[in-house]
């Protein structure tokens, strides 16, 4: 079959009898992806480059200055130094503090976002090598017009098929490439434009993922915009015991497919439970809702030393780097599937299954590097098959008895209470252990993040982390939750329904909860508040560990948030789009508001587009827990498109925000496209980028950041609502700042009409108009910046 597209060829030979010998699917394309008949003119930005999106970068910059609290006082990152920054000093390449921290942020971005395309490549070719280079890219059927909306804005095509992800995933890569070059001693040198290429990061970070996720939707066949998209068993006490029992680990999906495929083959399916921990396990949820979610990453250790997996193949991203360790203490054999996480395992790819299941089961070898999927899927099956009987025999897990004797050798040094992130009671809870009061003990693992420092700080050896879940050994049986399946895009007819109430206001906000709940009350915490939201008819949209923390939680009637609200992207919706790589359909969904309700063009437009969803989606994303890389080029790709992004107290530990200055009127003019003319719009958003220390603050930012310039009255008497409800919950009292939100009358609360009135007319507030907003010049009838 021959293709000729726009600027591209593609052959494909699926068998030819030749002169020269026998060729067999043989696939070469050269040049762009196919445009197809995609009419959609052209934008300013196609494939843009690390300077294309400046000016819009400072616009935005300019409103959100960073904000610096610098890790320490010394660049360390070549050897011109180590180069003190203090005040005003410069490192010996002339980089001030400033900048020297936005290369800091960049490098994290970078680390997410390569890691993000890194897996969107690997799932590109298995998906090609799966089924095929032609295969249609198809995400939801006839219920998605808009397929990549990320792609068509950033990159300005329209991707058909699988082998036209490729050329995407190029551009990435190239970009990625160049920004860390940029990073290089004697490159960069401005902190705003360091922080610029940190957007830029963000913006390839959201292509990434959205290419991971078209692949693997297309490929395995998941739910394809699904509002419906089946329940799934989630948490340790969902797991039948007296089946053996696979633990799989980690981002990419592949291995675990080729589990569920082996057993499927072989007539197994009900004979082996294949259980998951982090986004893995998301995905092969979504592959088949059979499979079961035990938790996210921090989960790792508690299960592990449950003694219960037989067997532990790991992949890529979020894989505790000592979990061999951990395997070969618990006695389970254990195999590595990916070359970005080799475990320090020998190679047995090129080995024959029989000998690697021998050597597995004897333990004769702990561990097992596998390279191919489908072997590495064999021989988790044959292995768990074959160990699980003894395993069960002498489990690891420890007794109350032997919980009592090791709590007796704790000396009370408190280490491990000061090595603590979380600064957890952990000698109380020793000493009362020691007395036969496993108790306290106990009410610790719901605060634990299991990150297993308090060990490292014991100077008597005490498995501290292993005691707490033993002492909690009866919670752990009542684990037993459920959990939506990722649905992947969210439908064109979804986005036209609440497009409109959405950008007039009246559906009060989109609210993102992603990344790893790992802190103490985390989980909860992220339940509790995607509840509340949906409770007040915002959509709550969500995915990953944060997807699993908020099924971990039941009502009165003992129903997860998942059998309480709908999975449709409607008011009061909770819609779980799937692993950390469906991130990319959240912000998709703004983006085809833009798209499908406003018909802004989105190939290669992406400024016109940013400002659409800034000045007119009240979108609001919150990582509530530990930040990775890859949750800062999340965020990062937020930034660009002005939605803000709050975290809580560990979001702190990167050391930057991105703050507005309420108080500083200049900042806050918008062009009214109407008129012409500056119109002040008050601080909505106020910031880009801001931590909050608590559950309650974090709900007031929420609902402070979803007004938008373009609300109407009755959609910003709406947000005022809710913010000053949130408000008054959490400090008593009407916020200070409400005449900055409101700019005629009719923008009041009836139910706080006298109230507001009278806090009005005392601060001299004056009526504005209501703007058609940008911060765009280009579309102004007049001349001028803001």
């Amino acid at each position: 079959m021959l293709l000729v597209t726009e600027k591209k060829v593609s052959l494909s030979i699926k068998e030819l009898d030749a002169g020269f010998g026998r060729i067999r699917d043989l696939s070469v394309s050269i040049g762009k992806l196919s445009a197809g008949d995609w009419a959609e003119e052209k934008g300013p930005t196609p494939y843009p480059s690390l300077a294309t999106l400046r000016e819009w970068d400072h616009t935005l910059l300019s409103r959100y200055q960073p904000f610096y609290m610098p890790f320490c006082d010394l660049c360390c990152l070549c050897t011109y130094g180590k180069c003190d920054l203090t005040g005003t000093k410069k490192g010996a390449c002339g980089i001030s503090m400033p900048a020297q921290q936005a290369r800091t942020v960049l490098l994290t971005a970078c680390i997410g976002a390569a890691t993000h395309t890194s897996h969107a490549r690997e799932l590109v070719t298995y998906a090609i090598k799966r089924s095929g280079r032609d295969c249609e890219i198809d995400p939801g059927g006839n219920a998605i017009g808009v397929e990549a909306p990320v792609i068509r804005l950033v990159c300005g095509e329209k991707p058909q098929i699988l082998a036209d992800l490729e050329t995407v995933l190029d551009y990435c890569e190239s970009q990625i490439t160049s920004l860390l070059a940029a990073t290089h001693t004697g490159q960069e040198g401005k902190y705003l434009d360091f922080e610029s290429k940190v957007l830029h990061a963000g913006m390839i970070d959201q292509v990434g993922m959205e290419v991971a996720d078209l692949a693997q939707i297309s490929a395995l066949g998941y739910p394809k915009a699904d509002p419906d998209a089946p329940l799934a068993a989630l948490g340790m006490g969902t797991v039948e015991t007296t089946k053996p029992v696979i633990l799989v680990i980690g981002h990419n999906v592949p291995p675990a497919v080729a589990i569920i495929d082996y057993l499927a083959e072989e007539n197994l399916t009900d004979q082996v439970e294949v259980t998951g921990i982090c986004c893995t396990s998301v995905d092969a949820t979504r592959y088949s809702p059979r499979a079961k979610i035990i938790g996210p990453m921090s989960w790792q250790l508690r299960y592990i030393r449950s003694g219960i997996p037989d067997v532990i193949v790991v992949d890529e991203q979020c894989v505790r780097t000592d979990a061999f360790d951990e395997a070969v203490a618990a006695g389970t054999p254990f195999i590595a599937t990916s070359d970005k996480n080799c475990m320090g395992l020998p190679d047995r790819t090129r080995d024959p299954v029989d000998a690697i299941v021998a050597d597995l089961s004897s333990g004769r070898a702990k561990g097992a590097l596998i390279l191919d999927s489908e072997k590495a899927g064999e021989v988790a099956v044959r292995v768990a098959r074959t160990v699980m009987p003894a395993r069960r025999k002498t489990s690891t897990a420890l007794s109350p008895e032997a919980v009592r004797e090791k709590a007796a050798d704790c000396t009370r040094c408190r280490l491990c209470q000061r090595a603590c992130p979380n600064d957890l009671a952990i000698p109380q809870g020793m000493k009362a252990a020691a007395e036969g009061d496993l108790s306290l003990l106990s009410l610790l693992y719901e605060t634990c993040v299991g990150c297993g420092r308090c060990e490292h700080a014991c100077t008597q050896d005490i498995p501290v982390h292993s005691l707490i879940v033993a002492a909690a050994a009866e919670k752990i049986k009542n684990e037993k939750f459920v959990i939506r399946t990722g649905r992947g895009a969210i439908q064109d007819v979804e986005i036209r329904n609440v497009g409109g109430p959405i950008v007039l206001g009246e559906i009060p906000g989109v609210v993102a909860f992603v990344g790893c709940s790992n802190f103490a009350n985390g989980g909860k915490e992220i339940a509790e508040m995607s509840v509340e939201f949906a409770k007040r008819r915002y959509i709550v949209c969500t995915s990953g560990c944060a997807a699993m923390s908020i099924g971990m939680y039941r009502d009165e009637e003992g129903k997860t948030p998942y059998e309480q609200f709908p999975g449709s992207f409607t008011a009061g919706g909770i819609v779980n789009v799937g692993s950390c790589v469906a991130n990319a359909h959240i912000a998709g969904a703004t983006i085809k508001i833009a798209s499908i309700f406003a018909r802004r063009n989105l190939r290669g437009n992406y400024a016109e587009i940013a400002d659409y969803v800034h000045n007119r989606v009240g979108a609001v994303g919150v990582a509530w827990g530990a930040m990775s890389q890859k949750a800062a080029a999340i965020a990062s790709g937020f930034w660009r498109l002005g939605i803000p992004v709050v975290v809580g107290p560990h979001g702190t530990k990167y050391r930057r925000m991105l703050l507005g200055r309420a108080d500083r009127d200049e900042d806050w003019y918008v062009h009214d496209q109407r008129t012409g003319e500056k119109v002040y719009a008050g601080p909505a958003p106020e910031h880009l980028f801001v931590a909050a220390e608590t559950k309650e603050e974090a709900m007031v930012l929420v609902a402070k950041l979803c007004m938008r310039p373009n609300d109407t009255t009755r959609g910003r008497a709406m947000k005022l609502t809710h913010y000053i409800d949130l408000y008054q919950r959490s400090h008593g009292a009407l916020p200070e700042d409400i005449p900055r939100y409101i700019r005629t009358t009719a923008d009041i609360p009836v139910t706080l009409k006298g109230e507001i009135t009278g806090i009005l007319s005392q601060s001299g507030w004056k009526e504005q108009p209501i703007p058609d907003p940008t911060l765009l010049t280009r579309d102004m009838p007049g001349e001028g910046r803001l």
